[in-house]
């Protein structure tokens, strides 16, 4: 059991920031929302590969699969199951390492780049709508703010990670 000194360790206000998140994450990651996510788009990939695609549209180039498993913090194997199926798909291609004969890198086709426009889309719709009564200036303020909190949250994990500290 956890001793009450761990749970009352932080300011009130990160308390409820840690709260709201877990509540938007639910939201955003639900089996529900991504089904109807997905339909809205008319882009028929499991919740797994969603991740999957946009990192790779939001890369420079073609990626090696170690390095999208290391990105998005899972397994080798599971990216390998999901690039086999987004291959299938059509949305992505191997394409020959640079840096090494032997290798292959991950390139996003361009319909797995119109397919995470499409998810996308539907995405911003969706906070439009859910943000429709909220001024501009707060919605550039968030969008600020967030921004702000999660690249804070990289740097703090890569400093962790790079250190070795685990998670009190």
């Amino acid at each position: 059991m956890p001793s009450r000194q761990a749970r009352d360790d932080v300011p009130a206000d990160i308390a409820e920031i840690e709260r709201a998140l877990t509540r938007i994450s639910h939201l955003l990651t639900r089996a529900k929302q991504h089904d109807r996510t997905v339909a809205a788009a008319g882009v028929p990939v499991d919740r797994a590969a969603v991740p999957l695609l946009r990192l790779l549209a939001d890369a420079d180039g073609p990626m090696r699969p170690g390095e999208l498993a290391a990105r998005l913090a899972v397994e080798a194997p599971h990216v390998t199951r999901q690039l086999q199926r987004l291959e299938k798909a059509g949305y992505v291609e191997r394409v020959p390492d640079p840096d090494d004969r032997r290798a292959q890198r991950i390139r996003l086709r361009d319909s797995g780049r119109d397919a995470v426009e499409c998810l996308r889309a539907v995405g911003r719709r969706w906070m439009d709508e859910a943000l429709s009564e909220w001024s501009g200036e707060d919605r550039r303020l968030l969008a600020t703010l967030v921004h702000r909190m999660v690249d804070d949250f990289v740097a703090h994990a890569a400093e962790r990670d790079h250190f070795g500290i685990v998670p009190k």
